[in-house]
């Protein structure tokens, strides 16, 4: 469900209190807050956002360079991925240059008469979301923006087409002139603008990259390919059993969660000590992520617990619990019977239940006595760690998140001593 964003006052209030005002002319006259936020195809000689940094303010200048190339308004040696790279580099590394960047990219996307640069800009916000959140300051301004665009498509349009009538009669007797372009090249503006909106509520909860290894152009690219083609992470059920279906017709259960659950038991999960509660080497599980959004299981795999964490991370990251939120009541109210317990999973839609009871059965062989021996993770700890990646707690108090965490457990150990999950057996 959309939250209703901030008012344009508010936006305008902010801007008013938070922008760096810029001048111009001999007489240094100050740009007013609407030209501030166009389209400019020059440089700019200090950041738009107020900052004492000095990092921060030379690194600025540069970045905005590096948007005006990604965009295709100013000339460059380098690829628009490598561009790309390089500015989210120096966003992911300097946390304080992201506000910094998505502002430019704002300014640049705002009264722009060319389409095809407008979509670069676009893209280059969906690209930055994969990899970094606005701070808390800032995020309500990006997500007015960003929902101020997302059925905007004929606007647009009729905007340029003001712009480009207003420009010609203003430039009628000059020969340099911007190519203006007003046809459709690339996605629809709406497009791109919902898929930021989903992207921004996302990573605005769970953070951008993790890790020490600096963003990659595997990464890059494959972020911009997600905002055609959805990636298996953070989309919901339906999305991925509908991407699958040209490549696994058959398949009752994503490929995605069954290959992960059967790497983690053939590289001997079952018997390590700490699964699912150890973590694995970060950027090992971002390496195995990008390769399976490509539907691959790479062979050199030697640590079960990298599967392990990315399959912990798949279900944390769906759009939807596997448990729907609308189930979420009556399962803390069942969380001692454990009849209850078991008919709340028979009453769920049909692919969360086939999903939920594969997760069961897949724990269920943790929790026999045999492997709790090695491991040290008998059903109380398994539903420890797994709770918060199948049930969702909705509310901002910490006392009744404190309490349904107990709940929330004690809910998920019912279903793995309790729940038949026979015929789960061969199930893909």
């Amino acid at each position: 469900t959309l939250r209703k964003p901030i008012s344009q006052s508010s936006m305008a209030d902010w801007a008013s209190k938070n922008l760096n005002m810029h001048t111009q002319g001999i007489f240094r006259r100050r740009i007013s807050i609407s030209n501030m936020l166009s389209w400019n195809g020059g440089s700019i000689k200090k950041p738009m956002l107020i900052t004492s940094n000095r990092a921060i303010k030379k690194e600025a200048c540069e970045m905005f360079k590096l948007v005006q190339s990604y965009m295709g308004d100013r000339q460059t040696r380098m690829d628009r991925n490598h561009v790309a790279l390089v500015t989210v580099t120096k966003c992911w590394s300097m946390q304080g240059l992201r506000d910094e960047l998505y502002i430019q990219l704002i300014r640049q996307t705002t009264d722009n008469t060319c389409y095809r640069s407008l979509a670069w800009g676009w893209e280059l916000m969906a690209i930055s979301l994969a990899f970094f959140s606005p701070s808390p300051k800032f995020q309500s301004y990006l997500e007015g923006y960003i929902y101020r665009h997302l059925d905007s498509d004929e606007n647009i349009a009729q905007r340029i087409k003001e712009l480009v009538d207003l420009k010609n009669k203003k430039n009628s007797k000059s020969r340099k002139k911007r190519k203006q372009n007003t046809e459709d090249e690339g996605l629809p503006i709406s497009t791109y603008a919902k898929y930021c909106y989903r992207k921004l509520q996302k990573v605005a909860v769970t953070g951008g990259k993790k890790g020490l290894c600096k963003p990659t152009v595997e990464e890059i690219v494959h972020a911009r390919n997600a905002i055609v083609t959805p990636s298996l992470f953070g989309s919901s059920l339906e999305e991925i059993m509908q991407r699958q279906q040209d490549l696994y017709p058959e398949n009752k259960l994503p490929w995605v969660q069954t290959q992960l659950s059967q790497q983690v038991l053939a590289l001997g999960g079952e018997q390590t000590e700490g699964i699912f509660r150890i973590p694995g080497d970060i950027d090992e599980v971002n390496a195995l992520k990008l390769q399976v959004d490509q539907w691959r299981i790479p062979s050199g795999l030697s640590d079960p617990n990298i599967p392990a964490s990315l399959l912990k991370l798949w279900y944390r990251e769906l759009e939807e619990p596997v448990i729907p939120q609308q189930f979420y009541k009556e399962c803390i109210s069942n969380y001692e019977n454990p009849d209850a317990a078991v008919a709340v999973v028979q009453h769920l839609p049909e692919l969360n239940r086939l999903v939920l009871c594969y997760l069961i059965h897949f724990l269920q062989i943790f929790a026999q006595p045999s492997n709790v021996g090695r491991t040290k993770m008998d059903v109380n700890n398994l539903a420890m760690v797994m709770a918060p990646n199948c049930l969702r707690c909705q509310s901002d108090d910490p006392r009744i998140i404190f309490e349904n965490t107990r709940k929330e457990m004690s809910f998920l150990r019912m279903l793995i001593v309790h729940l038949d999950t026979s015929f789960i057996k061969g199930l893909i």
